[in-house]
């Protein structure tokens, strides 16, 4: 994730200190963030659901007292915070029960939902459970945000679970994909965080995993990921003008950091010098190392992008185990990639503060996890190649 309300505004977000304290950066002290997909079953059919969900549930779904066995061993592990994702968390039966355990074992909790079952009666379950963000996903307003859905009216039912929950003073992530059939809606979606009163709001770029490799195609060029990205920038600059402190966040292109940084280099380098100390602290993309993911059935992944690739089952294994394990070649790789990395990444001035950006996206356009991400649109100058 790349902060553009911190680089650009010093706006210090909730989450900030596991990207960019650099207490965080040391190797003996580093624990990921785990994004725990925990039911694959949907009531929608996202057209770029990176976990292909689907109606029901795989057979061999951790059960609740294999969940509370693991979440038992990230608490163990100092795991710092659990993201309880999908397929539609919300259709787990016993995720209440098992955010709120998590919570007790000292767990920072988030959830990531579409929003479209959240009445008021599930939001003041939301609470009770204390969820620390509530993460909403539109991509676009109206007609299109359907389409991407796959379901007519999710778009209005997404919006009522934003306001349901925003009315308990809860705190809402909305969160955006971005692809050539919506981001023309990005200043619209600006326009709603101010109007409904959102506190956050995550733009992702396009991960080729799931159903979204098939969307790959529908990717912006990189003379549009500029352009996008500048728009981004200028709007978080509005708002912050404006005393509007909303938490404006990039996601899944490491790219945007060294972009916003030689932005500034031009005409304000004091201010970029302080992002260049931000970004290398962060380190770039951190999959396999402060970002992991476990599936519903309990494999362990890189990231939630990864479920092609399993390091093993927290049925078996304990989670901390599994993660420091670099006997296994992937999970060594990632967590030392650099001297791996082949193309534009290998030479690349700036691969310090990127890390090599998504490797699963690398992956699904070259058959090669170590190769250079397509998404990168910095150019060859830019980045110190020519």
């Amino acid at each position: 994730m790349i902060s553009v309300s911190r680089l650009l505004c010093d706006a210090v977000g909730p989450g900030d200190h596991l990207r960019y304290d650099k207490a965080h950066t040391a190797h003996d002290k580093q624990r990921p963030i785990i994004v725990w997909n925990c039911t694959r079953k949907c009531n929608l059919r996202c057209v770029h659901c990176y976990s292909s969900a689907a109606k029901k549930d795989p057979v061999k779904v951790l059960t609740t007292d294999q969940a509370k066995a693991f979440i038992r061993d990230l608490a163990e592990f100092d795991v710092p915070v659990i993201l309880f994702s999908g397929g539609e968390p919300l259709l787990r039966e016993d995720v209440f029960e098992l955010a709120s355990y998590a919570k007790e074992h000292g767990i920072r909790t988030a959830l990531s939902t579409n929003g479209t079952l959240i009445s008021p009666e599930i939001a003041e379950k939301i609470k009770s459970a204390s969820f620390a963000q509530v993460g909403i996903s539109l991509d676009g307003t109206g007609s299109n945000n359907d389409r991407f859905r796959g379901s007519k009216g999710a778009y209005k039912a997404a919006l009522k679970g934003i306001r349901n929950s925003i009315s308990l003073g809860m705190r809402v992530s909305l969160r955006m994909t971005i692809t050539q059939a919506n981001y023309r809606e990005i200043p619209a979606v600006f326009d709603l965080i101010e109007k409904e009163g959102i506190d956050r709001a995550c733009f992702y770029h396009l991960a080729y995993a799931g159903r979204g490799r098939t969307l790959a195609r529908e990717d912006l060029s990189h003379s549009q990921t500029r352009e996008v990205v500048d728009l981004i920038c200028d709007r978080t600059l509005d708002l912050y003008k404006r005393g509007l402190k909303k938490e404006v966040l990039t996601v899944d292109n490491h790219a945007d950091g060294v972009y916003i940084y030689l932005k500034l280099k031009n005409h304000d380098p004091i201010r970029a010098e302080g992002v260049h100390a931000l970004l290398r602290t962060n380190g770039g993309n951190n999959s396999g190392i402060r970002i992991g993911a476990v599936d519903e059935q309990g494999y362990v992944h890189a990231d939630q992008f990864w479920r092609h690739y399993s390091f093993g089952n927290v049925r078996q294994r304990k989670f901390g185990d599994i993660w420091v394990d670099t006997s296994e070649a992937v999970m060594c790789g990632l967590k030392d990639r650099k001297a791996l990395l082949k193309g534009r990444c290998s030479r690349c001035r700036y691969l310090d503060l990127c890390n090599g950006n998504l490797r699963v996206r690398a992956e699904a356009v070259y058959g090669d996890i170590w190769t250079e991400d397509p998404a990168c649109y910095l150019t060859d100058s830019e980045i110190g190649l020519t």
